[in-house]
């Protein structure tokens, strides 16, 4: 089924929306949510709760690209349910490995300024995203949104653990300039 199609019947208030949507991308948003969980049990409940929240949002929202969409709140959910967990018992894993990466290229700001400073920034990291080259943009991608590990990475663009760690490093570099630029980093 084409991706309208299953917003049309989100639209309808149809609940075949949901068993096409984990037709078509059920092993997509699994993948997403296991990089983050990694255990099964969480990412059976982060899937359940996306789900949920698509069918709470559609309508309103009409997704520009269906697939991305998913992709985003499946993230989000699976991010918020690791944050809880993490506060539980601080452990270790690929997502404090990731989040601790990007760590000196982020600013700290307050909970006034959170909303705006967000929106700003996730706006620049996307326009320098889009800037780089396709290979650099795709590693960049599978690290920082899809928190894929180093491993996983070089497997998939056929390149050394070393090499990936070197290019993320000189594309965090990259981004540090940019965000200094911007004024939101300062050297």
């Amino acid at each position: 089924m084409r991706d309208e199609e299953i917003v049309e019947l989100y639209f309808r208030r149809d609940e075949k929306a949901i068993d096409e949507t984990d037709k078509k991308y059920g092993n997509y948003c699994q993948a997403i949510a296991k990089n983050i969980l990694g255990n099964k049990q969480d990412v059976d409940e982060c899937l359940d709760d996306a789900y949920i929240k698509i069918w709470d949002s559609i309508p309103p929202t009409r997704p520009r690209i269906f697939k991305v969409y998913l992709a985003k709140v499946t993230r989000n959910i699976a991010f918020n349910m690791f944050q809880k967990s993490r506060t539980k018992k601080r452990g270790g894993g690929i997502v404090v490995e990731v989040l601790d990466e990007l760590y000196e290229c982020v600013p700290d700001v307050s909970d006034v300024e959170q909303k705006a400073v967000e929106k700003e920034l996730s706006s620049i990291i996307r326009d320098f995203v889009r800037n780089l080259p396709e290979r650099d943009a795709d590693i960049f991608t599978c690290r920082y949104f899809y928190t894929e590990s180093i491993d996983d990475i070089a497997e998939k663009f056929g390149l050394k653990k070393n090499n990936v760690s070197v290019i993320l490093n000189r594309l965090r570099g990259k981004l540090a300039k940019r965000l200094e630029k911007e004024e939101y980093l300062v050297s």
